[in-house]
């Protein structure tokens, strides 16, 4: 199964890695019209122990995969695949409602 990972919410504070501060997504499978919103853990175990797959798409039609890091420290976070954008893909959604 295939998400699309349509916005985000992050908290306040100092990141040195900005991805860090999100907290949870909001995502549509755009095959079966499913949605919901999970934590950034919760995306990260879905897609590295069950083979979930996560994208970003813009107002172009673009996809940009959504993969799976940590930090020199161990804290597991979520980030895009290098593109033809110079925006973060994943900073650039809007906060979920």
């Amino acid at each position: 199964m295939a998400i699309k990972i349509k916005c985000i919410n992050k908290d306040n504070g100092y990141h040195e890695n900005p991805n860090l501060a999100i907290t949870h997504l909001g995502w549509i499978n755009e095959q079966t019209n499913e949605s919901g919103k999970n934590t950034r853990l919760e995306i990260y175990d879905w897609i590295k122990n069950e083979q979930g797959e996560a994208y970003v798409k813009d107002v172009y039609g673009n996809k940009a995969k959504v993969i799976i890091a940590e930090t020199y420290n161990g804290t597991k976070y979520l980030k895009t695949e290098a593109d033809n954008s110079t925006r973060n893909n994943l900073l650039s959604l809007p906060e979920c409602k």
